[in-house]
């Protein structure tokens, strides 16, 4: 009753602006989460799940007001079972700290969003990164969910300590909130894959002379059967911003990074297939980096996209949107969203993740231009609709959040939307869970 009296019922729904919660609760355990869910579903509050607040399509916001639930003081590495893989964690855990607590062990976690975001965020995002190349995405990696629905009740999406690698019992409970940005339920652990860390490692730059020949030799390289850990695709504009912010000096050219995990001898195999590839497809010699240090500054680069790209136009923000297609269309949807950019007078460095055919447009603008701010947004629309023309997806991995929720209704279809609202009706009748997001 005490969180009652925070609160203004006839609160305006605003989209446009952040939109702060009423309280914060920092629970400590699973039946402090589930006591607290309780007292919401009891006076109808809505609740709004928080990891780390790296997500990027406003999904923390809380557009209905209510009770954010910060997870962060939840953090305990519960199990690791370094012979079966897997390990399982609290909401509170994140990447870097779960493979800093594995450093020991011969194993690691690989999926990689870039950010240091939360574990159980990055299931509840469906996160993936420039590893899921090779390592799948987190819809491929999760083997169990503990969840706490609208009501308080407490489930195990697989059943309770059950971590085995393949079922085919029941429903598919463990997907069905992968990917559901708080909408369905607090996520209070998650089960996850390990991995072997790789006896060696090795990266790789090389430069094309057109977006054609990089993805080209993408496509070569994958169907050659490569193992390839991460490639990952640059723009012209964005190896520019790279060099500028990093003080590098690559070729200014469309670009792949590349980056090979295995034994020496199977690297020395995967790195002749692929040089001859790129070679056959225009590419330039390999510019290589070998030992961690270097690599870390090759990928440091890559994941400082967002802030090269800001330094292009100080005093700017940003924003970036993700899309996914099919690998052969992804050459056509560059070639199309580049001249769209320029036609439009934006600033919109390219980057992705060309294994997987997801690529993200980091647009920098003025905020206080509206002009520019109303062909941003128009820009990122038809952005999503040339991919859902070509077979694709209005996001990889970033999620519909606030922003996609009618691009996700032109996907989808009304019946499979019908689908989804009538899966919500049923796990959170009050609409009580993070409001107005995805449906």
């Amino acid at each position: 009753e005490t969180l009652t009296s925070f609160f203004g019922w006839n609160r305006e729904i605003n989209f446009g602006n952040c939109c702060p919660p009423d309280v914060v609760v920092w629970p400590r355990s699973v039946e402090e989460v589930s006591a607290l869910a309780k007292i919401c579903h009891h006076h109808c509050l809505p609740i709004i799940p928080f990891g780390t607040g790296t997500g990027l399509e406003g999904g923390v916001g809380a557009v209905e007001g209510g009770v954010c639930f910060s997870l962060r003081n939840m953090d305990r590495v519960l199990d690791v079972h370094q012979e079966d893989f897997d390990v399982t964690v609290e909401p509170g855990v994140t990447r870097k700290a779960l493979n800093s607590y594995l450093r020991d062990t011969g194993l690691w976690f690989p999926v990689d969003p870039g950010a240091d975001a939360s574990l159980c965020g990055m299931a509840a995002t469906s996160a993936s990164g420039t590893n899921a190349v090779r390592y799948g995405t987190m819809r491929e990696n999760v083997l169990n969910l503990e969840v706490v629905l609208a009501d308080g009740t407490i489930i195990h999406t697989a059943g309770r300590g059950r971590r085995t690698r393949k079922t085919s019992a029941g429903y598919n409970l463990t997907n069905l909130f992968v990917g559901s940005e708080g909408t369905l339920g607090l996520i209070t652990k998650t089960t996850l894959r390990l991995y072997g860390v790789p006896e060696a490692m090795v990266s790789a730059v090389c430069t094309f002379p057109s977006v054609q020949a990089a993805v080209d030799s993408t496509v070569q390289v994958l169907q050659a059967g490569v193992p390839i850990a991460r490639i990952e695709f640059l723009d012209d504009v964005m190896i520019d911003a790279c060099n500028r912010f990093n003080s590098l000096s690559y070729p200014v050219a469309p670009t792949l990074f590349l980056e090979f995990h295995g034994s020496e001898k199977s690297l020395e195999e995967q790195v002749t297939v692929t040089e001859e590839i790129t070679r056959d497809n225009s590419g330039s010699d390999f510019n290589w980096a070998r030992d961690a240090e270097t690599r870390g500054r090759l990928w440091k680069a890559r994941h400082d996209a967002w802030y090269a790209a800001l330094a292009l136009r100080p005093g700017c923000k940003a924003y970036s949107t993700d899309v996914c297609v099919p690998l052969s269309h992804l050459p056509q949807i560059i070639v199309e969203t580049k001249e769209d950019l320029v036609l439009n007078r934006l600033t919109g460095p390219i980057a992705g993740h060309v294994g997987d055919g997801n690529f993200h447009c980091i647009m920098v603008m003025d905020p206080n231009d509206q002009d520019e701010v109303t062909r941003v947004q128009e820009f990122t629309e038809r952005l999503a609709r040339r991919a859902l023309a070509l077979d694709g997806t209005c996001t990889g991995e970033h999620g519909v959040g606030l922003g996609k929720r009618a691009l996700l209704r032109e996907e989808m279809g009304p019946m499979a939307i019908e689908v989804m609202q009538g899966l919500k009706a049923t796990l959170d009748p009050k609409n009580l869970m993070n409001p107005g997001k995805v449906l």
